[in-house]
């Protein structure tokens, strides 16, 4: 992995109490919580920058809706201490209020540390678009979690879907291959903090 920033940012992302609603269906990667607390444990021991985002959705029937109690966000992560709490309804954090590019650049920020739900959306499409707005992104893949989706019906009548699985392990490859992301694990990145220690 690459070498971590001493001001790395950690963006946590949309780790809500909506997504352990059955509405979304099955999920992968249990783990995925607990990596992501001990990422913001780590994060807050060594006073280094979080950036904690929140999904409100426009949508007044969804989960993630203001009014839902499913907006909250999990404990672990309303306890955190964030530098700067963004707000957003589309699937990047870059598209958010207050504005996430303009904080980082102003604190000096190059590197970001993205984890948080749902793997294939939101938290790859803030690390396709911090790619492209030059950060250097690192993407623990399991301190991401995600759930099976049902795609569109192809000419032949077949319904394309893909597994909660299936949509990390593609995530992964778009991310790493495509040069978006430094695809790693949630022990490579606590390893590196702990030695700056």
């Amino acid at each position: 992995m690459k070498t971590l920033h001493a001001n790395a940012a950690l963006v946590v992302i949309d780790v809500q109490r909506a997504f352990d609603d059955p509405y979304w269906g099955k999920s992968n990667n249990p783990a995925c919580e607990e990596n992501i607390a001990s990422l913001i444990m780590a994060w807050e021991s060594e006073r280094r920058p979080i950036v904690v985002v929140r999904h409100d959705s426009k949508d007044a029937g969804s989960p993630l809706h203001p009014s839902a109690d499913g907006n909250a966000l999990k404990p672990f992560v309303a306890e955190a201490y964030p530098d700067l709490l963004v707000t957003k309804h589309v699937n990047s954090a870059f598209i958010g209020s207050p504005d996430l590019d303009s904080w980082l650049t102003e604190e000096g920020i190059r590197q970001i540390v993205v984890c948080g739900i749902q793997t294939n959306m939101c938290v790859e499409t803030t690390s396709r678009m911090g790619g492209n707005l030059g950060y250097e992104v690192i993407f623990p893949l399991d301190a991401t979690r995600t759930f099976d989706m049902v795609g569109p019906i192809r000419a032949d009548g077949e319904t394309l879907t893909a597994t909660a699985d299936e949509l990390m392990h593609a995530t992964a490859v778009n991310l790493h291959g495509g040069g978006f992301a430094d695809v790693v694990t949630t022990a490579e990145v606590l390893t590196q903090v702990a030695d700056e220690e």
